[in-house]
């Protein structure tokens, strides 16, 4: 009842205009009311389907990734286990074909490795290499830097500390 009083002014303004008059309101209303639709309901609608395939080409990128990282952390849980002697021997080894830029320093079962201007793909491969063969996971590393080739391929400084396989 509260809604038909609301509504009994304006239906009776309604009924005193003219016939052109309630055409023109009827159309303007129509207007406001496509605009309306059209801002909440069909232009989100249609920015999502502009956004989707670029959004389907990243998420199928970060779907290939998690996948070939799945692939590589399986790769690595499949393989033999080795024990801390070997795991050591192994880890030495690769640092010694490293050259005079890596010292390795062990202490119970942390290994720490000191780099003074470590070329940065020997590094990643050494770090690689240490990961696979010897078992060994990085647990800290301090790397800056270096200021010793300047302008030159990048190299590094400082110390990566190892956690060795149990025994």
């Amino acid at each position: 009842m509260k809604l038909a009083n609301t509504l009994a002014p304006l239906q009776a303004r309604w009924t005193s205009l003219e016939r052109r008059e309630r055409t023109l309101v009827g159309t303007a209303l129509s207007v406001v009311a496509l605009a309306l639709v059209w801002w909440i309901a069909i232009s989100p609608a249609l920015r999502t389907l502009r956004q989707a395939d670029t959004q389907q080409r990243a998420l199928a990128a970060q779907v290939r990734q998690m996948q070939s990282l799945q692939a590589q952390a399986q790769s690595i849980q499949s393989q033999p286990r080795i024990s801390r002697d070997e795991a050591l021997r192994a880890l030495e080894s690769s640092v010694k074909r490293m050259g005079t830029v890596a010292q390795l320093n062990v202490a119970g079962d942390r290994a720490t490795v000191t780099l003074r201007n470590a070329p940065a793909d020997q590094l990643a491969q050494w770090l690689s290499q240490a990961r696979v063969n010897a078992r060994a996971r990085p647990s800290e590393a301090r790397l800056v830097r270096s200021t010793t080739t300047p302008g030159g391929p990048a190299a590094w400084d400082g110390t990566v500390v190892l956690s060795l396989p149990p025994t």
